[in-house]
């Protein structure tokens, strides 16, 4: 049975299982452990970070201070790439950090992994103010890192990735607004100036970027990245 420990927005599942309520009292409670960290394994649905703008600002300038002591690891959406000012802002936090980053097609849980030791496992947006576990139990934290790990090593790195979606990423949304409006395969090629053939291999590109496997599904996709 869960029990509060009398501080606002905590409640103790067990003893090696924390749900926390707000961003502002996640950051509260384990900000200590990201500034002493030195292995930091993050799987993350976008740009926007769950310890907010200005608390993220705090974080990458004790990140860039430490650089070298501390390994990071950032996993991405692939489809985030498809938004040239959220590429050029990962490069730049790569690069300010000494961040290892790498994108992927498949559906990411938002994660975080601190010194192999705990795991804060992100919850839903739309039920109220987030919740987030913050778990510290072995067998739970080695399962949460098998899949980060796994996932890592199926991705691909930013600058690779980056530069296989450069030729799609100028015409994304042009092909997006199309898809939306039901716009017949032929009909949009000749809007774009593309042979039909080569509109669907954009197509086919586009919906693997997204992880995709509908053009209906790539078209929420893009919504929730904001690319539409």
């Amino acid at each position: 049975m869960a029990t509060s420990d009398g501080l606002t927005g905590l409640t103790q599942v067990s003893r090696s299982i924390t749900i926390v309520r707000g961003e502002e009292e996640l950051y509260r409670r384990t900000a200590h452990l990201f500034t002493a960290a030195t292995d930091l394994a993050c799987a993350a649905a976008g740009l926007a970070s769950w310890v907010g703008d200005h608390r993220s600002e705090e974080f990458a300038e004790a990140a860039a201070a430490r650089r070298g002591e501390m390994r990071i690891r950032k996993l991405y959406p692939a489809g985030l790439l498809l938004d040239p000012v959220a590429a050029r802002e990962l490069a730049r936090r790569r690069d300010r950090i000494g961040a290892e980053i790498r994108v992927t097609p498949d559906e990411i849980n938002e994660t975080i992994v601190i010194d192999r030791r705990l795991v804060i496992l992100a919850g839903d947006r739309r039920s109220g103010p987030r919740g987030y576990s913050v778990i510290t139990q072995p067998e739970i934290v080695q399962g949460v890192l098998s899949l980060f790990e796994t996932a890592w090593r199926s991705a691909v790195d930013l600058a690779v990735y980056n530069a296989r979606v450069a030729e799609i990423r100028q015409i994304a949304p042009a092909v997006l607004d199309l898809l939306s409006e039901g716009v017949k395969d032929e009909t949009a090629a000749r809007r774009l100036g593309l042979g039909l053939r080569t509109y669907r291999r954009r197509v086919a590109e586009l919906m693997a970027a997204l992880g995709a496997e509908s053009r209906f599904q790539a078209g929420v996709r893009a919504r929730e990245l904001g690319l539409v």
